[in-house]
């Protein structure tokens, strides 16, 4: 760690200098790799025909190995990097840092973002999600911020959420992501962001007759703690919306920050959820609100089933979610001891490539796994825009569906991205497939002296090749003669192998 932060130290200084210039990206990636971000010399490989249980946990609890994670975890046991996982700020993250670091609009405030045009905002917190997905030793925050990034959603198109959303990223989903459940939902429900995507700042009483906007108070209840079947009325929404009145935003000085107007909250008695919130109580009814709905049995339960359809499967299994409900309750909604419960159980371990990636998965994932050097740029952006999944811009407030199905229309985006990618052809994204090739002992073999598929498939998808997985790669070796083909000709051999796998059901499965 100490000779990580040195190096940083010393390429600090020099960038500073620098960063006006062309270059500055390759100096980084320089300097990144001597930092850690490299492909190590050599690597080993799953076997089995089993998925191995430390890819698998890679394949769920991160974004994917890097090169040289699986021999990590192997190594040290998995209990242990699921808790090395849980204390992110432990981890030296400089060479990340270097790379997502750079983009200024992700560390403002509101009013000063207001000083940004739309398609610069839009694509640094853009870049800065995926650099952060990529590179970060964070992985497990990282996988956390997806999670709650879709739970508490807000679609960038919406009003001005575009000059809110970083601080909330930063202020409300990467400072709570494994906190406290409880201090997550308060800090959102005056998030300057929420408070315009579900029309918060409109909720206010300035007559005797005036009605509430109900549209936060129903995805309060709804989608962010009880679940549509959590028990709640059209009684206990207006009550809640009734809480929330009064939170303003200002448009002046200090644009874009939240205040509480008094005159315009519905100071009256009110009951929620079955429990009387006297009259009298201010701006604290919000966090009597907040208290009463994230105490709710039903939320505890909401939780765990997402938690375990994101980390477990589709199918969630009922004896896992009443576990984790459990823990909710006896640790006041411990985000922590929720990951511990969920990474530890049976159920996690049985429930091997049972999930399909989602779009920013399936990228994310395979520039990992092919060691890929990258700022990501819009050519890159734009794979993951036309697969559907462009980060912060899902127009509904449920968030990106955690389901196979509303993916499946997609697939030939990933074919292609899997061929551009192997093949060096996706602009701005560098990978070395013949480094990693031989780190892995896949060079030479086969009449054509080109990959040999029985160790390129287990590098990828964290098992052997079945019969016929490998059958169709020999298959597909057999059509091609390097010899009559040159140098130029088996570079686009060997990519296509690659790419074969990476567009394989195996791997776009986790």
């Amino acid at each position: 760690m100490k000779s990580s932060r040195r190096t940083l130290l010393k390429v600090l200084g020099l960038t500073g200098a620098t960063l006006p210039f062309i270059g500055c990206e390759r100096l980084i990636s320089s300097v990144t790799r001597q930092m850690g971000q490299s492909i190590p010399a050599s690597l080993s490989v799953a076997e089995g025909q089993q998925i191995d249980p430390a890819f698998h946990l890679l394949s769920r609890a991160a974004y994917g190995p890097w090169p040289g994670d699986l021999d990590r975890v192997r190594t040290m046991g998995a209990e242990r990097w699921i808790e090395e996982q849980l204390a992110p700020d432990r981890i030296d993250d400089a060479a990340c840092d270097l790379r997502a670091r750079r983009f200024e609009t992700i560390w403002h405030d509101p009013g000063t973002c207001y000083e940004y045009k739309k398609p610069v905002l839009r694509e640094e917190i853009t870049r800065h999600t995926l650099l952060r997905g990529l590179y970060s030793k964070r992985q497990l925050f990282e996988v956390m911020v997806g999670f709650w990034t879709d739970h508490l959603n807000i679609d960038l198109e919406k009003g001005d959420c575009i000059y809110l959303k970083p601080s909330d990223d930063r202020l409300v989903i990467r400072a709570h992501a494994l906190g406290k459940f409880r201090e997550l939902i308060r800090a959102s429900a005056t998030s300057p962001a929420m408070l315009v995507y579900l029309d918060g700042k409109e909720n206010k009483k300035g007559s005797p007759d005036e009605v509430p906007n109900e549209n936060y108070a129903r995805e309060l209840l709804e989608l962010h703690t009880l679940g549509v079947d959590g028990g709640y009325t059209q009684s206990d929404v207006y009550e809640a919306a009734r809480c929330l009145t009064g939170w303003r935003l200002r448009t002046g000085w200090r644009k874009g920050t939240v205040y509480f107007d008094a005159n315009l909250h519905d100071d009256g008695e009110k009951r929620v959820l079955g429990q009387l919130i006297p009259a009298g109580g201010g701006a604290s009814d919000l966090d009597r609100l907040v208290d009463i709905a994230c105490h709710h049995p039903s939320t505890g339960r909401h939780l765990a089933t997402k938690l375990a359809r994101r980390f477990v499967s589709e199918d969630v299994p009922a004896s896992l979610v009443t576990q984790v409900a459990e823990v909710f309750k006896a640790t006041d909604g411990d985000i922590k001891s929720l990951l511990r419960t969920i990474l530890a159980s049976d159920e996690f371990k049985a429930a091997r490539g049972l999930k399909v990636k989602r779009p920013f998965q399936y990228i994310v994932s395979s520039l990992r796994a092919l060691g890929a050097d990258t700022h990501a740029h819009q050519p890159l952006i734009e794979y993951l825009q036309r697969m559907g999944q462009g980060p912060f811009q899902h127009p509904t407030p449920d968030g990106y569906p955690d389901r196979a199905a509303p993916w499946l229309g997609t697939l030939l985006w990933r074919w292609n991205f899997a061929f551009a990618l192997a093949s060096n052809r996706v602009p701005t994204v560098n990978v070395a497939l013949d480094q990693l090739a031989k780190s892995i002992g896949a060079i030479g073999g086969g009449l054509n002296n080109g990959l040999r598929p029985e160790r390129l498939v287990p590098y990828f998808i964290g098992r052997a090749g079945s019969a016929p997985e490998l059958r169709a790669l020999h298959d597909y070796m057999g059509t091609h003669r390097v010899s009559d083909v040159g140098d130029v000709g088996l570079a686009n051999y060997h990519a296509e192998l690659v790419a074969l796998v990476l567009a394989s059901p195996a791997f776009q499965r986790c």
